[in-house]
């Protein structure tokens, strides 16, 4: 079994920051790309950002230039850096991994969420 748990959700006013972790553990063996996303109330879930395994980034157009993604192999763990936050960033945030777990298989795992609401 694999686990990935966010913290550093909260409440920011705008033009505000915060900075997500989100930390993977359980039965690893490796882990390729790692991610956020977040999901607006009445949306879909839409990708904010993806890390590969060697520091490769992308973002989302509506986050460029705010928001930084980063991981710490070692410690199995992606963050996500919230810059200059707009009221449009409310969403709930979640981490995805694709992990390869110690039988080799590989699947992809989500964390549970953690809310982020900017207030105008």
């Amino acid at each position: 079994q694999v686990q990935l748990v966010e913290s550093g959700g909260g409440l920011v006013q705008t033009g505000g920051s915060l900075r997500l972790s989100c930390a993977a553990s359980g039965s690893i063996f490796s882990i390729n790309a790692m991610g956020w996303y977040r999901q607006a109330p009445g949306k879909q879930r839409d990708v904010v950002a993806t890390i590969t395994s060697g520091g490769m980034t992308n973002y989302a157009d509506s986050v460029k230039g705010r928001f930084t993604i980063s991981r710490d192999n070692a410690k199995n763990t992606v963050y996500l850096q919230m810059n200059s936050l707009k009221f449009e960033d409310t969403a709930v945030y979640y981490c995805n991994a694709v992990v390869v777990n110690t039988g080799r298989a590989q699947f992809v795992s989500w964390g549970q969420g953690t809310q982020v609401t900017v207030s105008s």
